[in-house]
């Protein structure tokens, strides 16, 4: 696939690649073959949703490996063994024409009394 340079777009088809076009696809600019990419959920592997648009319906998502997490990954102190889980995520990912996998939760800051914070 051949994207176009940026600058045949207008501002308008630029500021409208910045928001999403639904819960899991990017928008996308048919008159120039931009197609809405799909991005997925899960830090420990793919977390697709079967129909695409459903949020957060963990019943109905694709069969997919569910990999141990990053900080139990990182304590093997194995980059091997870590490189080989990031190309079995991205072999799902083609898979299942997923573009963007939201993973894995690096660089989150947590705390004990509030999960996420941001």
């Amino acid at each position: 696939m051949t994207l176009p340079p940026v600058s045949a777009l207008t501002l308008e088809q630029k500021a409208s690649l910045t928001s999403g076009g639904n819960a899991w696809h990017f928008q996308d600019v048919p008159e120039h073959g931009i197609p809405g990419f799909m991005m997925t959920d899960g830090p420990h592997g793919l977390r697709k949703m079967r129909d695409g648009e459903t949020l957060m319906d963990v019943s109905d998502s694709v069969p997919a490996t569910c990999f141990p997490p990053a900080a139990g990954l990182a304590s093997t102190w194995n980059p091997a063994l870590i490189q080989s889980v990031g190309a079995a995520i991205g072999e799902e990912a083609i898979q299942e024409k997923v573009a963007v996998v939201l993973g894995p939760g690096i660089n989150i800051k947590r705390h004990p009394f509030g999960g996420r914070n941001f």
